[in-house]
């Protein structure tokens, strides 16, 4: 799906959530990478700020919890934030989009709950067919071996 401008507030964030724009805060410097001499003349490197407390209002309790344990090296404390940067590109603007879409898949990963394991023990037929099977198995390689005296 292409991304439109982030400052457009009629667009979703995610699928169902949508977060005021004025959240999301961009700074600008000179980064590495690629560039040549351009490099060292235009402020492309995007730095993307989000407060957790922005988030929350957009995004349910237990996403905010899950976003904090997948956030990683995004996560920022004092005030709690997220902090993404992005350099890949040599413009400003696919920079910023670059930005905004990794927050979109943090989000999208912190909305997809994992479905619950609840464990189960093998049926008997299941355990009679693993253990015939190794028995065949057994048999096919005692009858590899020359015959004892």
């Amino acid at each position: 799906m292409p991304w439109p401008d982030p400052d457009d507030p009629k667009t979703p964030l995610a699928p169902g959530v949508w977060l005021d724009p004025s959240a999301l805060t961009f700074t600008f410097s000179r980064g590495g990478g690629p560039g040549g001499q351009n490099v060292n003349k235009v402020a492309t490197h995007a730095t993307l700020t989000v407060p957790l407390s922005a988030l929350a209002q957009a995004i349910p309790d237990w996403a905010v919890a899950r976003l904090r344990d997948l956030a990683g090296r995004y996560l920022a404390d004092q005030p709690p934030r997220l902090v993404i940067h992005a350099s890949d590109s040599r413009s400003q603007r696919a920079n910023r989009r670059s930005c905004v879409l990794k927050l979109r898949g943090l989000i999208v990963s912190a909305m997809n709950r994992p479905r619950i394991r609840r464990p189960t023990r093998p049926s008997a037929g299941a355990k009679q067919r693993r253990l015939d099977a190794k028995k065949h198995r057994s048999q096919i390689k005692a009858r590899r071996k020359p015959p004892q005296d």
